[in-house]
């Protein structure tokens, strides 16, 4: 009888979860399918790097994740001490259950911190989501993208400007293998359920007729200055607009300690609420006029749902979404002129990319199948 084939799949943050989930299902197909004669066998690892409930456990459910194999249970540190727990522990899971692969997705701490571990005990490494780059060393998550790709035996890469990253930097050819976008699957296999929910109708907005807005990266949030100026522009956005405002746990930490809280009575239009599962997120980004954000996952989101989305940040690592998709960069000194040209109908009208078909997590188990032979 043909051994299984184990792989370790890493989850470690909330955008992991989305992309983990069409393979897991890819997987499961694969096994069932009588033709198939050596199987698969999953090995859900949840790092807990990301430990709220409503950041977590409800995405697990939503997208009908099995629950993990094994969670870490690492929590929160700084990016030192939350990798330096990961690499530990997941060391002892390795030496334990010998994965043939370990499965890496995204940029977070957890996906570098298993790559590294793999890589010194041998075990291979396939990173999905490989060469994209912001070209900006103070983002974290460029480090951790670069360390991975520079480890990883297999490349699995979401369009062609990744490519042509991790070609520059001297990978191999034959490490990389285009596949498409891992996200856009999840995304079409939940839209129908997002948009029957109609979150929009949730807050009182109508559709095309709102903001949503997502904010969480420390350069808008952690600076009194700079956050101070973000909720200027918003209270006077909403005087045209209706807001709807998500708040990631950093973002409401930092406006409570800033004072920046504003008034229900004094903004009624600026809706601030407790943090959104998926569905209501793409849902949310489905119907809205514009999308307002500094998250790497609505850019390609909205790319797809061909939703304006001006996003909060000088450089993004997913371009593709600028020159292909619906995506444009903005800052706190442009952000007013930029929303005035959304709300005159001067937007882009941007294209969904190749392979954004909603196929691609059958191409990534194929080429980890081909590369283990």
């Amino acid at each position: 009888m043909n051994k299984k084939i184990k792989l370790a799949l890493i989850c470690g943050a909330r955008p992991n979860f989305m992309k983990i989930a069409p393979l897991m299902s890819a997987i499961d197909k694969h096994n069932r399918n009588e033709n198939n004669k050596r199987k698969i066998e999953p090995l859900l690892i949840h790092t807990g790097q990301h430990y709220d409930v409503q950041m977590s456990d409800a995405f697990f459910q939503q997208l009908h994740i099995p629950d993990p194999d094994v969670n870490l249970e690492v929590g929160s540190g700084s990016h030192a001490v939350q990798t330096a727990e990961i690499m530990i522990r997941f060391e002892k899971i390795c030496l334990q259950e010998k994965p043939d692969w370990v499965i890496v997705v995204g940029d977070v701490n957890s996906t570098m911190a298993c790559t590294l571990v793999a890589s010194k005990l041998g075990i291979k490494v396939a990173h999905i989501e490989a060469g994209l780059r912001s070209f900006d060393r103070s983002m974290p998550e460029e480090i951790n993208r670069l360390v991975t790709d520079a480890l990883a035996d297999l490349l699995l890469t979401p369009s062609p400007d990744a490519d042509e990253n991790l070609l520059r930097e001297g990978v191999s050819k034959e490490k990389i293998k285009r596949v498409g976008n891992i996200m856009i699957d999840t995304l079409i296999m939940n839209l129908e359920k997002a948009r029957s929910l109609a979150p929009h109708r949730q807050y009182g907005m109508k559709e095309g007729e709102y903001v949503f807005v997502t904010l969480h990266r420390p350069a808008n949030v952690d600076g009194k200055e700079a956050l101070t100026a973000i909720m200027q522009n918003f209270a006077a956005l909403s005087q045209k607009l209706p807001v709807v405002f998500p708040l990631h746990p950093r973002t409401e930490k930092n406006l409570i300690q800033y004072g920046l809280m504003p008034e229900p009575n004094h903004h009624p239009n600026l809706k601030l609420c407790k943090p959104v599962g998926y569905f209501e997120s793409i849902g949310l980004a489905d119907k809205a006029r514009f999308v307002l954000t500094d998250s790497g996952g609505l850019q390609e989101e909205t790319t797809f749902l061909k939703t304006p989305c001006l996003t909060l940040r000088p450089n993004t690592e997913r371009p593709i979404t600028i020159t292909v998709g619906t995506n444009k960069l903005t800052s706190i000194e442009t952000l007013q002129n930029d929303i005035d040209m959304i709300l005159e109908g001067k937007q882009k009208q941007g294209m969904v990319p190749e392979l954004w078909d909603g196929l691609t997590s059958g191409r990534i188990l194929n080429e980890i199948l081909k590369s283990i032979g």
